[in-house]
């Protein structure tokens, strides 16, 4: 349903991309729920004004729109509306006696602005059917193809069983994310390197091939100031196991969590090491080519509440995620410095086809961060 009066529509348009905003902030510390905006407005005679925003905390609860509501106070939402990203859940569970359709009754409000339908086939037209049938006018699809880029991981795992992933990779400018056998490249310069840790904040995991690790012995932990906290858990692609007991990463295990996802096959010895030094060891079955199957370790990520996965380097990583259909998003940055010698590819030669193809993979921004170009593709289909 779309609002008819083009005034209203327009006003609608301005308070949810607030509304989409101020959820954005909690991305990456709400999972296994979506991060949802909410914020409530009242009239006044010089126009609607918000008296309060809210978005699902950290771990989950309360939601988006408990919490505006519990910022609003016990009166100030009464005769307002209530702008949100998704809609209202409408069912009990264990953890939240009180379901947001019931809070949001309750409060008082009269009107409801939703951007997308709970994606969930059992609940989905739940929320809104309820609100209507207590008389509150429910207005949806405001900015909807918005909210689902937003909502993208908790969607996918709805829907599919498996987070969303966005695969990022930094290259040089002959196209090289590594020296000659594989050797580590500072590539980014500061500002692109400071924008990659803030996307690793906004994500429920971080996740890296072994091949990567046992390259650079990355830390992945978010480095900015005041954000230590935020550093997401990290999930090493391990089919055999070799993750090693004195890199970063085994030292670091517990301050940060390292997840680390093997073959069925994987030598029991290894995981009884790795576990005893704080890494928590799951397993999965294997493809063809004998290494894990991603697609049943996004899936058993899915199952274990991660919404959000942010896949750094790895160009063979990169490159298969797309060729499975599982690389959602693609982020590929470009230093304006060469290599000067044949290196490691950063986009292999099937990601690049996947890339070019409009009818797989569509280019929705690029610019510049510091001095490295940056190309955003979101995957269609």
């Amino acid at each position: 349903m779309t609002e008819a009066d083009p005034a209203q529509a327009a006003i609608d348009r301005h308070f949810m991309r607030q509304a989409l905003a101020f959820g954005a902030r909690g991305q990456g510390m709400t999972w296994p729920n979506p991060c949802v905006g909410a914020l409530v407005t009242q009239e006044t005679p010089n126009g609607p004004v918000i008296v309060a925003r809210g978005h699902t905390q950290p771990g989950g609860r309360p939601h988006g729109e408990a919490n505006a509501f519990d910022r609003a106070g016990p009166s100030a939402a009464a005769g307002g509306t209530l702008y949100v990203t998704l809609e209202p859940c409408s069912h009990r569970t264990i953890r939240a006696a009180t379901p947001c359709v019931e809070r949001t009754i309750l409060a008082g409000v009269t009107r409801v602005v939703a951007a997308m339908a709970d994606p969930n086939p059992l609940f989905r037209g739940l929320g809104f059917a309820l609100l209507r049938t207590a008389g509150l006018k429910v207005t949806t699809g405001v900015l909807e193809s918005e909210a689902q880029a937003a909502h993208r991981g908790h969607v996918l795992r709805v829907t599919q069983g498996r987070p969303m992933v966005t695969f990022k990779v930094a290259r040089t400018a002959d196209g090289y994310a590594g020296g000659a056998g594989g050797s580590r490249l500072a590539v980014s310069c500061p500002a692109a390197s400071a924008w990659v840790h803030l996307q690793r904040a906004h994500h429920d995991a971080i996740m890296l091939g072994i091949g990567s690790v046992l390259a650079d012995d990355p830390l992945l932990t978010v480095r900015l100031p005041g954000m230590a906290g935020r550093s997401p858990i990290r999930v090493i692609l391990d089919s055999h196991l070799r993750l090693p007991l004195d890199g970063q990463f085994v030292r670091t295990a517990g301050e940060v969590p390292v997840w680390a996802i093997a073959t069925e096959s994987a030598p029991l010895s290894n995981e009884t090491a790795l576990v005893a030094a704080g890494v928590e060891v799951m397993r999965v079955g294997a493809a063809l080519d004998g290494h894990l199957d991603l697609t049943d370790a996004l899936r058993l990520l899915g199952a274990r509440g991660i919404t959000r996965v942010f896949s750094e380097g790895g160009p063979t990583v990169g490159e298969k995620l797309a060729q499975a259909g599982l690389a959602d998003e693609v982020i590929v940055s470009t230093s304006p410095n060469a290599l000067g010698h044949p290196g490691v590819v950063a986009v292999r030669p099937g990601l690049a086809a996947l890339l070019a193809n409009p009818d797989i993979y569509q280019r929705v921004e690029t610019g510049l961060i510091g001095h490295d170009r940056f190309e955003h593709f979101s995957r269609i289909a």
